[in-house]
């Protein structure tokens, strides 16, 4: 089952959190472990500020295997000295997904 985790925070350095993801995302890509098969980097329109990363693995084991991986760790520390509010996570089991 996929699993998918968000990430909703608020920071006023956008540019350096999205330069963080895509390295974690390259990182994913050259194949250090289980990683992220999916990431959408969303900034609201309404408020500058506020940001939802949506990070999509192909399992919750996978995920959690990402998780335990140092340079994740490391990564999460350095984003979360980054954010004016939050992170806060939301961890969820896909359900139902629609054809794209």
């Amino acid at each position: 089952m996929r699993f998918i985790q968000i990430m909703d925070y608020e920071t006023t350095r956008g540019d350096e959190i999205d330069a963080k993801m895509r390295q974690a995302m390259e990182m994913g890509a050259s194949g250090g472990g289980p990683s992220m098969v999916r990431l959408a980097h969303t900034r609201d329109h309404d408020n500058p500020n506020h940001y939802v990363d949506i990070v999509e693995f192909t399992s919750y084991d996978d995920a959690m295997a990402n998780s335990a991986r140092p340079e994740t760790n490391d990564m999460a520390q350095a984003l979360a000295s980054m954010c004016t509010s939050g992170p806060r996570y939301s961890n969820l089991d896909v359900m139902l997904e629609s054809p794209t």
